[in-house]
């Protein structure tokens, strides 16, 4: 009997505790401070901004809910799959190299594609039918009033380190001063196009005279792109972009029906704010 009032006694103290620290009720669903301050943190952005971003999210979730809508573990797999395959590496090399460049685990990475999947198929089933394709004018119009976007390096001036001992790259990155004799370096031009999407995309971001975030070399190893220089700039052209472009006007028009149906959702939904971070 004891032993049962303990249980008891522990289990109201942990349910204090959780509403103490709820800020929000979103249909349920339940925002807490640490929510907001945590989204605060990772997007960079004020408090009202986090707290629209975790709604909008409890939202969704909630019509994910109620469409039925799921998302298998072989699904979550094949677009993993797909992703290292493109960057030509190993699923494993994968999982190292987000966690690398961006603190994210094989767990939290198969979470965050798991939410991708969801919400993709939710905007499919709520803008696809309401956005209209852009006619070639439009298409046309967006491209001249963008071609800036539409622009690359032709190649990248970089030094390539490699090595098996990822703690002296690491070091190495943090002292450029610092020798060892593990690391191998070579210098070498990458022409934007020779090398993957992805590797072109981690290139562009990388200021000159600044490494590149540890990958896998794919053979066990680590690389690190000293960018020296860029040369060059290349105009991808109309013909070669339209596909492209079709895709980006097209995510903005389903966006703004997403906007504008959760903006509509939100005002008719049950939603209790109960305190703010400060």
């Amino acid at each position: 009997m004891y032993k049962f009032l303990i249980i008891l006694a522990s289990g109201l103290a942990l349910s204090a505790n959780m509403v103490a620290g709820v800020a929000i009720v979103v249909k349920d669903r339940a925002i807490t401070l640490h929510d907001i301050k945590e989204e605060m943190q990772i997007s960079q952005v004020n408090e009202k901004r986090a707290v629209s971003t975790l709604i909008r999210k409890k939202l969704e979730e909630s019509e994910i809910k109620n469409r039925k809508i799921s998302v298998s573990s072989t699904e979550v797999y094949d677009d993993i799959k797909d992703t290292a395959k493109r960057n030509n590496m190993s699923i494993s090399d994968l999982y190292e190299a987000a966690l690398n460049a961006n603190g994210i685990s094989s767990a939290d990475l198969k979470i965050k594609v798991k939410e991708k999947l969801l919400s993709k198929k939710l905007y499919g089933a709520i803008a696809y039918s309401k956005a209209s394709k852009p006619a070639d004018s439009e298409l046309e119009e967006y491209y001249d009033l963008n071609k800036e976007s539409f622009s690359h390096p032709a190649s990248f001036t970089t030094v390539i380190y490699q090595t098996t001992d990822k703690n002296a790259l690491n070091k190495k990155i943090e002292n450029p001063m610092f020798y060892a004799p593990q690391i191998q370096t070579q210098e070498q031009e990458l022409p934007y196009d020779k090398v993957s999407p992805e590797l072109a995309k981690l290139l562009q971001r990388t200021p000159v005279n600044t490494f590149s975030p540890i990958v896998p070399d794919g053979k066990g190893g680590y690389l690190s792109f000293y960018i020296q220089g860029v040369k060059g700039v290349q105009d991808l052209g109309f013909e070669k972009m339209k596909g492209q472009i079709e895709n980006m006007i097209m995510g903005k028009k389903r966006e703004q029906v997403l906007s504008d149906y959760f903006a509509k959702l939100k005002d008719n939904a049950d939603i209790n704010i109960l305190r703010s971070v400060k």
